[in-house]
C-alpha cells in the first residue's frame, strides 16, 4: 500500500472514481449519513459529467488509494461582479492524517481558484471543528463575524 503518502494531486474525472467514492462515502458517514457506495458513486458521476463543480483528488505513492478530496462549487458575487468558489467539503482518510494532504488539497484549491479568474474562495465549517478551523487560519482564511448563516430545509 502507498501508507498514506502522497504522490499527487489530480482534477477527479470520471476514471478516478473508484479512488474517490470510498472517501466520499467515508466523509458522509462522519456527517452521520448512512453509508451508500452506489448513491456516492452516482452523485459524484453527476457532478463531473455535468461540471457542477471541481473535485481535486490526492492519490498515493502507489496509486491504489485515495488519501483525500476537496470539492469546489461554482459560485459568482453580485456585488464584485465575479466568479468565487465554494469550498464545500474536504476530507483526509483517517489513515493519512497529520501528513500534509489537507494542506495540499487546500492549496490546490487556492492555485486553481486564481486561475479561474475568482475573487476567493469560501467555506463554512463546524463551530467546534477546532482542527479545520486551525488549518484555514493557518492558510490565510478569516472567519467573518459580519454575518450570519441561514438555511431553509425543503
Amino acid at each position: 500500500m502507498g501508507e498514506g503518502r502522497l504522490r499527487e494531486i489530480v482534477q477527479a474525472s470520471h476514471d478516478h472514481l473508484p479512488l474517490l467514492v470510498p472517501l466520499f462515502d467515508a466523509y458522509r458517514v462522519f456527517y452521520e449519513q448512512p453509508s451508500d457506495l452506489e448513491a456516492a458513486h452516482a452523485y459524484l458521476h453527476q457532478r463531473i459529467s455535468n461540471l457542477e463543480s471541481v473535485i481535486f483528488l490526492a492519490i498515493s505513492e502507489d496509486g491504489r488509494e485515495g488519501l483525500g478530496f476537496v470539492q469546489l462549487y461554482p459560485s459568482f458575487t453580485s456585488v464584485g461582479l465575479q466568479r468565487l468558489w465554494i469550498l464545500y467539503d474536504l476530507y483526509v482518510a483517517p489513515s493519512a492524517r497529520k501528513r500534509g494532504i489537507g494542506r495540499a488539497l487546500m492549496e490546490r484549491a487556492r492555485n486553481f481558484a486564481q486561475a479561474t479568474g475568482a475573487s476567493h474562495l469560501e467555506l463554512s465549517t463546524a463551530k467546534d471543528n477546532r482542527a479545520a478551523q486551525a488549518l484555514y487560519e493557518s492558510l490565510g482564511y478569516i472567519r467573518d463575524d459580519d454575518f450570519y448563516y441561514y438555511e431553509l430545509s425543503l
